[in-house]
């Protein structure tokens, strides 16, 4: 077994040169930063919504899209906070199948890592100083996360990735809210190790230094549901499992306690319409019981141009991994998410 250089050492600084924000999209960002930090604290009673399409596999199209979520967001934004999945490197649980924009810059199979790394900070930036939204992406290698630092302002850790010791120490010391899901096994606990690690100090080495991270406190959970030991869905957003959620939250003593609903994957079975339901669900949790209400406030969905998937990049805006709300369908879910919160603040 041998590892084979096939490129130049990648120069991290150079790499960051591309797709810099000017001082003004910096203070743009920032605000918005702020704002996302004020909704995790509880400070700000806005839900947090992260959505976008399961993966960035076009720029044309994630732009395209990026467009119409920042004009939905000034419809909605006395209520909602928007922020956009850009996600740009996808986990393969053996191996094959795309693994995202990082890999494969245009999606047709061949590998391009250096082209790759700068197509992932361009379209972050294209979408923060094109549209005005900030953006999130899952930290799939911890070690790149250097490289889009600066521009993302909401990390995810996935469910493959939460058991991971570097992947929690990195999180520690990540600027950004870092969001963990539960693993695919669907156990709370190891969740909540990972969302415990991520917030305090830790010592280790990251790039090849000895580093030491201040702790991340705006570290939470995110429930996907899993997958028992015969393959079958479990679902985890139903009353008992946020009410479990929050016993282990409070038994922790963790800090800033916030719980988003990841609305497909083991959730729906990856079966994108029952997103609409796991929301409306949620939404009569959030209304029946206070404690849900407090700390169950942010979903995470699934949405692009088209409805479903494809196996190719063949229908413009469809996805080419998880299926995907189409944008109608989008629209219609996020006016119903507003005016059920205009409702319940009217009340």
């Amino acid at each position: 077994m041998t590892f084979k250089e096939i490129s130049p050492k990648i120069d991290i600084d150079n790499v960051k040169k591309l797709g810099h924000l000017n001082e003004a999209e910096q203070q743009l960002k920032a605000k918005r930063d702020r704002e996302l930090e004020a909704i995790i604290k509880g400070e700000d009673d806005r839900l947090l919504l992260i959505i976008g399409p399961c993966s960035s596999d076009n720029e044309a199209a994630v732009l395209d899209y990026a467009h119409r979520l920042a004009q939905l967001q000034k419809e909605v934004e006395d209520k909602i906070f928007i922020v956009m999945r850009v996600y740009t490197a996808k986990p393969r649980t053996n191996g094959d199948g795309y693994k995202g924009l990082i890999h494969e810059p245009d999606a047709d199979g061949r590998v391009d890592l250096i082209n790759g790394i700068k197509m992932v900070r361009d379209l972050h930036y294209k979408v923060i100083t094109q549209t005005g939204l900030t953006t999130a992406d899952e930290m799939l290698y911890p070690e790149n996360l250097s490289l889009v630092d600066d521009l993302v302002s909401y990390v995810a850790v996935g469910a493959r990735s939460v058991e991971d010791q570097q992947h929690r120490f990195v999180a520690s010391g990540a600027d950004a809210p870092v969001g963990m899901k539960n693993p695919t096994s669907g156990n709370l606990k190891v969740m909540f190790n990972g969302i415990y690690a991520a917030q305090q100090e830790q010592d280790f080495l990251y790039r090849r230094a000895e580093v030491k991270t201040s702790g991340n406190p705006l570290a939470h959970a995110i429930l996907r549901g899993g997958l028992d030991e015969n393959g079958k869905n479990h679902p985890n957003y139903y009353t008992d499992d946020l009410l479990d959620t929050i016993a282990l939250y409070e038994k922790m003593n963790l800090k800033n306690p916030f719980i988003v609903i990841d609305t497909n994957h083991d959730n729906s079975g990856k079966r994108f319409m029952e997103q609409i339901r796991i929301v409306r669900q949620t939404l009569i949790n959030r209304a029946w019981n206070d404690e849900i209400k407090k700390y169950v406030r942010g979903f995470m969905i699934e949405s692009y141009i088209a409805d479903g998937r494809q196996d190719r990049p063949e229908i413009y805006g469809k996805s080419i991994t998880d299926p995907c709300l189409g944008w109608d369908k989008t629209v219609a879910l996020v006016q119903e998410i507003y005016k059920n919160e205009q409702k319940v603040q009217e009340n």
